[in-house]
């Protein structure tokens, strides 16, 4: 088959316009030849004999003229074992093969390990009539088994016909031989590959999800959860702590493998992760965080076709390891610049702008991106899940703008993080007002969550959201009319609200006990703090409502801080119990 070639007609920044001798289709991969460097690009709009082009490196001494060559393929990934623990750039070369401090244009190098021996277990015997996504084998990655599929891209069934023993092989090594229904025979080793912007759909169904995604966060988990291949976001101006939230999340979800995508993010954050994760141990296992994570890798001064392309590579890796059976936790920071990367590509094609700029098609392109997350049941009837968790970087902290306004309309979960939280250091500065979670509504989740908890948890959910909304009401009329404008349950009230929020809804993330707060616990405490506030107190004025319950918060946190049932738990218990039963109260039935 003759390949497609062109030369450059036309060059602004990272669009270059090429005429081209042959037929070329959206989103082939083609390279412009540069100074002997060739230059990865994408086609993003084809118009008779002219190509448009995205290049993912700097377009730097490119010129009208140079040579371009078609790949016939779209962008893609390679997948196989041996990218646990590995740093990638948006296009999937590996980082720590690269050389010098500077990424040099044009240096791409290959993903995988390919000298290296797995021990690969058959999983089926010949005449096994199979398709695709289907497990063939097994080898062991950091103590996570990986399953050896058939590829997603073969479409229909296949017979088994050969497959290797039990034993080392490195990944080149052909392990099986399938014959289609025509009686031809395919040879597979351990690497695929698969487009990036294409959805992997090997997989027999794909139900709401229900269970939930254990974060050890109490303001979500508690408040407004997330389940195991469910979607969320995390919007919020600059200095609300989106990146502590989204990395105390990495580190403490109950999750099988976890996938940062760095998407656009300034280079000092990127460098923290790169610096911090090898060091961190995982709170599951006991050992390194690192082991079940993927970095991949684009700061904000890389090429803008580089950012888009970021995102999408990290979801075909997570679909990869979803039809394995595993638990896989997508984290994108942030979607934003990914969004904003789209805005710049579609401002050079000269195409029809939408609100503030960016493509009019913005919210079929974030909706499209979100489905790809979710539960799904396996052909063999196992279940996989992508969790997916974006953060949104609004200018201004402008949630009405275009990007938070679309994937509002997506993502299941949302987390408003609010510049007045984290300026009175309320951290995680999580509004669980202005937040919420589908999820809550979802009778599957209902059912699920009233026998893994209790069966009035929900009740106890929205109950503690109606306090803080009391409380913020009575908060305003305080602020209007003085302390001593109101009556004095209104400041029992309030003060009940801010119980609330110092003890289930604010959570230090550096405090080795406070991170990371069990289900058992959860329940324990918001059992504790709803016990507490069901209670009528009685006071003589109002400073003595505000000494008393910051007495109680002060011992409560307290709690938070100690190992669960430990001595200095029980004591400060103890202590909590005392103080309670010194206060004057409102006789039941008076």
């Amino acid at each position: 088959m003759m390949t497609t070639k062109g030369i450059v007609t036309g060059i602004v920044s990272n669009l270059v316009t090429v005429e081209v001798d042959g037929p070329v289709s959206q989103n082939e991969i083609c390279y412009i030849i540069a100074d002997d460097t060739r230059l990865m690009s994408e086609v993003i709009k084809v118009i008779g004999k002219n190509a448009y082009v995205q290049v993912f490196e700097s377009t730097r001494s490119l010129k009208v003229g140079d040579a371009v060559e078609f790949v016939n393929h779209m962008l893609e990934v390679t997948l196989g074992p041996g990218m646990l623990s590995r740093n990638y750039d948006g296009l999937q070369n590996d980082l720590d093969k690269m050389q010098g401090v500077f990424l040099k244009r044009g240096d791409y190098t290959y993903p995988l390990d390919t000298e290296k021996l797995w021990d690969f277990t058959p999983l089926v015997t010949p005449n096994t009539v199979v398709s695709a996504g289907d497990w063939l084998g097994e080898v062991i990655e950091n103590h996570q088994k990986l399953k050896i599929m058939v590829p997603f891209a073969f479409e229909g069934k296949y017979t088994v016909k050969e497959i290797v023993a039990k034993g080392e092989y490195n990944i080149l090594h052909d392990v099986v031989v399938l014959t289609d229904s025509n009686g031809n025979d395919h040879k597979l080793n351990m690497i695929q590959k698969w487009p990036v912007k294409k959805a992997v759909t090997a997989y027999k169904e794909k139900p709401r999800p229900f269970r939930l995604m254990e974060t050890g966060y109490r303001p979500i988990d508690t408040a407004n959860p997330i389940v195991e291949g469910g979607t969320g976001f995390i919007p919020g101006p600059f200095g609300t702590g989106k990146t502590v939230v989204q990395h105390t999340i990495a580190k403490q979800a109950k999750a099988d493998i976890v996938i940062i995508a760095a998407c656009g993010e300034r280079a000092n954050e990127v460098v923290e992760i790169f610096t911090e994760y090898p060091h961190l141990i995982d709170s599951h296992t006991g050992r390194k965080l690192s082991e079940r994570t993927i970095i991949i890798a684009n700061t904000s001064n890389m090429p803008v076709a580089a950012r888009e392309a970021s995102v999408y590579t990290a979801m075909a890796i997570a679909e990869y390891y979803r039809a394995m059976g595993l638990r896989v936790l997508l984290m994108a920071d942030s979607t934003s610049r990914w969004a904003q990367a789209l805005r710049e590509m579609s401002n050079r094609l000269e195409e029809l702008p939408g609100p503030d700029a960016f493509p009019m098609d913005l919210s079929a392109i974030i909706a499209n991106f979100y489905s790809r997350a979710g539960y799904v049941i396996l052909n063999n009837g196992e279940p996989g899940s992508i969790t997916f968790i974006g953060t949104v970087s609004p200018a201004g902290g402008n949630l009405k703008e275009p990007v938070t306004e679309n994937t509002k309309k997506v993502a299941r979960c949302f987390y408003a993080l609010e510049q007045e939280r984290a300026d009175k250091k309320r951290y995680p500065a999580i509004n669980v007002l202005d937040s919420y979670s589908k999820y809550l509504e979802y009778p599957e989740f209902q059912a699920y969550i009233a026998e893994y908890m209790s069966p009035d948890w929900i009740e106890k959910v929205h109950y503690i959201k109606s306090r803080m909304i009391k409380g913020k009401e009575i908060a305003e009329q305080i602020n209007i009319l003085g302390d001593d404008g109101v009556p004095l349950e209104y400041h029992q009230t309030f003060w009940k609200s801010e119980l609330i929020d110092f003890v289930i809804l604010q959570q230090d993330a550096f405090d080795e006990v406070d991170t990371n707060t069990p289900m058992y616990r959860q329940r324990y405490m918001l059992d504790l703090v709803i016990g507490i506030c069901h209670i009528d107190f009685i006071f003589e004025h109002f400073n003595d409502v505000g000494t008393y319950f910051r007495k109680i918060i002060n011992i409560c946190k307290q709690m938070n801080f100690s190992h669960f049932e430990s001595d200095e738990f029980n004591r400060y218990k103890k202590q909590l119990e005392e103080a309670l039963e010194e206060q004057p109260k409102v006789e039941a039935g008076n």
